[in-house]
């Protein structure tokens, strides 16, 4: 018998990835149907299974594609990477259509706006080369079954992606759970846990950003924090 019940659970993934490789492929989805948990599997427009436009504009409302997945009822939501962002922005805009969030993989990154920086990681996604460890760990990306490097190049040049700043997480008053590992390039999270209203932290020893998703430390506080512990 399920351990315990509770709402539908959404998983979004990261960047070039999908819900089958980040969320069936590690066991989330058998643990919380083990724990009587009906999960919302997301594929983000030009990932996994749904469709890859090639051109940027298709991606400008990303946030209200992933929102047209959600029922009327609030859920749980677990994010990974662009996942997480991606949360964040629809918690913030309206926060009843969640009960709790846990966010993995992100931290410092969310306020960082480096234009520089980003069009060298579409650069990195584009040809697929770079020397740079964190550019080569994007260049890396396209790489996986299934992905599409122009539909990914897209992605990332979306017009108007919405702006994080402690003024919007203000608004995300659930209760949120952060987990990163030590040694992901994207923390630290102190910044965002203290933009958050109702935070709490998980640190991943000796973890990196690739790792996470696999990693038991972030499904044991993920499960514990939603109470959705199969056994």
């Amino acid at each position: 018998m399920p351990a315990s019940d509770g709402p539908s659970v959404l998983l979004l993934h990261g960047f070039a990835t999908s819900f089958a490789t980040t969320w069936a492929g590690n066991g989330w989805t058998d643990l919380l149907a083990d724990a009587g948990r009906t999960v919302i599997g997301v594929d983000m427009l030009g990932h996994g299974e749904a469709d890859k436009p090639t051109d940027p504009e298709a991606y400008r409302n990303l946030e209200d594609l992933v929102a047209e997945h959600l029922p009327e009822e609030p859920v749980d939501a677990v994010g990974f990477s662009m996942g997480a962002r991606v949360l964040l922005v629809l918690a913030a805009r309206d926060p009843q259509r969640f009960r709790r969030l846990v966010l993995a993989g992100v931290g410092r990154n969310l306020f960082e706006q480096d234009s520089a920086r980003g069009r060298e990681i579409v650069e990195a996604v584009r040809t697929g080369d770079a020397e740079d460890p964190e550019l080569a760990y994007f260049a890396r990306l396209p790489e996986s079954p299934g992905a599409d490097r122009a539909a990914l190049v897209a992605f990332l040049q979306r017009p108007d992606p919405q702006p994080i700043t402690s003024a919007l997480l203000a608004n995300v008053t659930l209760p949120v759970h952060v987990v990163l590992g030590d040694q992901d390039g994207f923390g630290p999270a102190d910044s965002l846990i203290e933009a958050l209203p109702d935070a709490t932290l998980t640190t991943l020893r000796g973890v990196d950003h690739f790792a996470t998703p696999k990693n038991f430390g972030f499904i044991d506080a993920a499960l514990e924090f939603l109470g959705a512990q199969p056994y």
